[in-house]
C-alpha cells in the first residue's frame, strides 16, 4: 500500500440556505474513533513499548517515561485512586504544570473515570490570584490536590478552602501529604473500574479563561477527546508515517497543550518532551535549551515565541538545523504569525533541508475539545485558520456583506458545562449548533478551500457614537503588528466615543529608568510616546475608515494584575475588567490636555 500524502489538500462541502446561513463540512469521511484514551495507551504499550511517551527534565538531560512503563505507572496509580475512595464524583484539583507526573495521574484518573481539574499554576503561587483557585475548589468540589512539589506550593496547599482534602506530591512533602510513587499501590479493581468508563464518561473539566464571565467548567468527555484525534489524522496524515515529537511549553490547563497536544502524542504513539521555558524574557532561554537537546517533528507556539526563536537562530547554525531537520508542521497559535517572521522562518527552512514544512493554524474553543478547523495544505499566508475537520459541521451566520458569525456541532462539542444548566442552555442555538461567539471572515468567497480567517469575537465589537462598528479584535491584533517591539498588548477603546483609541501595556525593556510614572498609573515617556505616535501616523495612512484609525493613545505604568482579575488563566487580558479597573485612565485617554496621552 502507497503511504499516505504528507499533506492533505482542502475539500469542503457548502451548502446555503434562504436566510443566507451557509453550513459548511468536510470533503472528506472520518476516521475510525477510539473508545477511550486507554485504548490508545494500551495499543502502543503493546506495539512500541521502550518507546519515550513522556519526558521533563532531569539535571543535564531527560527524565524519559516509555508506554509499557507509562501503562504499568498509570494502573498502579488507577488502583491508589480507587482504593483512596475515588469516583466519578470525586475530582482531583491539579494545581501545578507540565511534567511526568501530571500526565501519569491524569492518565490513571481518567483510565477509571475520575475527571481531573488542572488549573493555572498563577493561581496558587501569586497570593492575590488565589481568589481565582478558592473559586475553583468551591466550584469543583474535589477530593484530592495534586501539586509537584509540597513546598513551593505549600502556602496554596494551606489554604482553608484545602482542609480535608488529600493532597498529593511529587517531591517536598510536608506533614499529611502523600508522595505520588506512594500512591501506586497496585492495580487492584482497576479492570472492574475500567470496563464502566465509557465514550460518554467525563474525564476532564476545562475552566473557561473567564475573560467576560466568571470561569466555566467545560465537561471534556472520552469521546471528545478521542474524536478530534481522528478529526486531527484526517488532516494531517503525516501523524501515521512516523510517531510524532514535540518539545513543547504550552500548558495543560489549556485544552489546547493539555488535550490536543497531549493526546495527539498517546494517539499517535509519539512523545511529548516537556518544555519548562516560555516565551518570556525570563524564561525563553530553556526554551532554545530544550530544543537544542531533542530535535521534533511538530513545533507549537505563539507568535511572540516565534520571534524569539528565530531571532537566535540567526546566529545559531546548529539550532537551526536541529529545529528545522526533522519538522513537518510549523503550528502558531494565538494570533496571525508576522510576515516578517513567517519569512524568515521558511527561508531558514529552505537553507537547512531544501523546502518549508507545513506553516499553519486552526480555530477552536475549550467547548469543542479543540480544534473544528485546520489550515493542513501548504501555503504562504499568515492568519488562515482553515476549513471544517472531519464530522464537525460549521455554521455561518452572516453579520454583514463578509463576515459572519460561527456556531458549530459535531461529537467533539462538550453537552454541558458542569453544574451550570442555564448557561449550557445559552451556549445552544434552537438546531443544537454551539455558539461560539467568534467572527470569521473567508480568504476568498468563491473558493471555500482557501478557507477562512478569524475576525475577532463579536462581542468584543463595539459602535462609536458616530454608529460605525470597530472590530476590536482584528484591530488589537493589527496593533500589536504596527507597534512590535514597543508594546506586550493593547486594549482598543472607543465604545460610544468618537475616536478609537488605544491603552498600551509596554513590553519589558521598553520602558526607561528615567520615565515618569504618575500616581494615576499613567506612563510620561517622551521618546516612547514619540515612537508610538509615529507608528500611528504611519498606520493611520492605510487606516479605511475611522473605525480602523487609533487616533490617541496612553501607556499604562502599573502591569495588569492577575490577582485583580485583568489576567485570565490563559494569560490574556480580560479587557472588560481592566477598563473597569481603571476607568480613570480611560477618561484621561479622551481628554486633549493631559502629557500622557499620545495624540495624531
Amino acid at each position: 500500500m502507497a503511504n499516505p500524502p504528507k499533506y492533505r489538500p482542502h475539500a469542503v462541502k457548502r451548502e446555503d440556505r434562504s436566510d443566507g446561513t451557509i453550513l459548511l463540512t468536510s470533503g472528506y469521511d472520518m476516521s475510525p474513533v477510539a473508545e477511550t484514551s486507554a485504548d490508545w495507551l494500551h495499543r502502543w504499550a503493546a506495539e512500541r513499548p521502550k518507546a519515550v511517551f513522556l519526558a521533563d527534565r532531569s539535571g543535564l538531560g531527560w527524565r524519559e517515561v516509555g508506554y509499557a512503563e507509562t501503562l504499568q505507572r498509570v494502573r498502579a496509580l488507577a488502583g491508589g485512586l480507587l482504593a483512596r475512595g475515588l469516583t466519578a464524583d470525586t475530582p482531583i484539583l491539579i494545581i501545578s504544570g507540565n511534567g511526568v507526573d501530571h500526565g501519569l495521574l491524569s492518565l490513571a484518573a481518567h483510565y477509571v473515570g475520575i475527571p481531573t481539574v488542572p488549573v493555572a499554576e498563577q493561581y496558587s503561587l501569586i497570593p492575590g490570584a488565589q481568589a481565582q483557585l478558592k473559586y475553583v475548589i468551591n466550584l469543583i468540589r474535589p477530593r484530592m490536590v495534586y501539586a509537584v512539589d509540597g513546598q513551593k506550593f505549600g502556602t496554596a496547599l494551606a489554604l482553608d478552602d484545602m482542609q480535608g482534602l488529600d493532597i498529593v506530591v511529587s517531591h517536598g512533602a510536608g506533614p499529611g501529604m502523600t508522595r505520588i510513587d506512594d500512591l501506586m499501590t497496585g492495580d487492584d479493581g482497576v479492570d472492574a473500574a475500567a470496563t464502566l468508563v465509557g465514550p460518554d464518561s467525563v474525564v476532564k473539566i476545562l475552566m473557561t479563561s473567564g475573560s467576560t464571565s466568571s470561569p466555566k467548567g467545560v465537561q471534556t468527555t472520552h469521546r471528545m477527546m478521542c474524536t478530534n484525534q481522528a478529526m486531527i489524522v484526517d488532516a494531517l496524515p503525516f501523524l501515521q508515517s512516523r510517531p510524532p515529537r514535540i518539545v513543547d511549553w504550552l500548558p495543560w490547563n489549556h485544552v489546547f497543550g493539555g488535550s490536543h497536544n497531549f493526546n495527539m502524542m498517546l494517539a499517535n504513539g509519539g512523545s511529548l518532551y516537556v518544555d519548562e521555558g516560555k516565551p518570556a524574557p525570563h524564561l525563553v532561554g530553556l526554551t532554545v535549551e530544550n530544543n537544542r537537546l531533542m530535535s521534533a517533528t511538530m513545533a507549537f507556539n505563539v507568535p511572540i515565541g516565534y520571534a524569539q526563536l528565530r531571532d537566535v537562530m540567526r546566529t545559531d547554525a546548529g539550532l537551526r538545523q536541529q529545529f528545522f531537520e526533522d519538522l513537518d508542521m510549523l503550528f502558531y497559535a494565538g494570533a496571525s504569525l508576522p510576515q516578517d517572521v513567517w519569512r524568515d522562518l521558511a527561508d531558514m527552512a529552505m537553507e537547512v533541508r531544501g523546502d518549508v514544512p507545513l506553516m499553519n493554524s486552526s480555530w477552536g474553543l475549550t467547548e469543542t475539545a479543540p480544534a473544528c478547523m485546520i489550515q493542513h495544505q501548504l501555503t504562504d499566508m499568515s492568519g488562515v485558520v482553515g476549513v471544517p475537520m472531519t464530522g464537525c459541521t460549521v455554521k455561518l451566520l452572516p453579520e454583514d456583506s463578509t463576515r459572519f458569525e460561527v456556531r458549530v456541532k459535531g461529537p467533539n462539542i462538550m453537552t454541558a458545562y458542569f453544574q451550570d444548566p442555564a448557561k449550557t442552555a445559552e451556549a445552544f442555538d434552537d438546531e443544537g449548533y454551539f455558539k461560539t461567539g467568534d467572527a470569521m471572515t473567508f480568504v476568498d468567497p468563491d473558493d471555500m478551500t482557501k478557507g477562512m480567517k478569524f475576525d475577532g469575537r463579536i462581542s468584543e465589537d463595539f459602535k462609536l457614537m458616530t454608529g460605525i462598528w470597530v472590530r476590536a479584535a482584528q484591530l488589537r491584533l493589527d496593533m500589536l503588528v504596527a507597534l512590535a517591539p514597543m508594546a506586550a498588548d493593547v486594549i482598543v477603546t472607543g465604545a460610544d466615543r468618537t475616536e478609537v483609541g488605544l491603552m498600551i501595556v509596554p513590553a519589558a525593556g521598553a520602558v526607561a529608568p528615567k520615565d515618569a510614572r504618575d500616581d494615576a498609573g499613567a506612563l510620561i515617556a517622551p521618546g516612547l510616546q514619540e515612537q508610538i505616535r509615529a507608528r500611528l501616523v504611519e498606520k493611520a495612512k492605510t487606516a479605511a475608515g475611522s473605525s480602523g484609525r487609533v487616533v490617541r493613545a496612553l501607556v499604562l505604568s502599573e502591569p495588569p494584575s492577575m490577582a485583580e482579575g485583568e489576567i485570565t488563566a490563559k494569560g490574556n487580558l480580560n479587557f472588560r475588567k481592566l477598563l473597569t479597573r481603571r476607568a480613570n485612565l480611560l477618561q484621561r485617554l479622551y481628554t486633549d490636555d493631559d502629557p500622557a496621552v499620545i495624540h495624531i
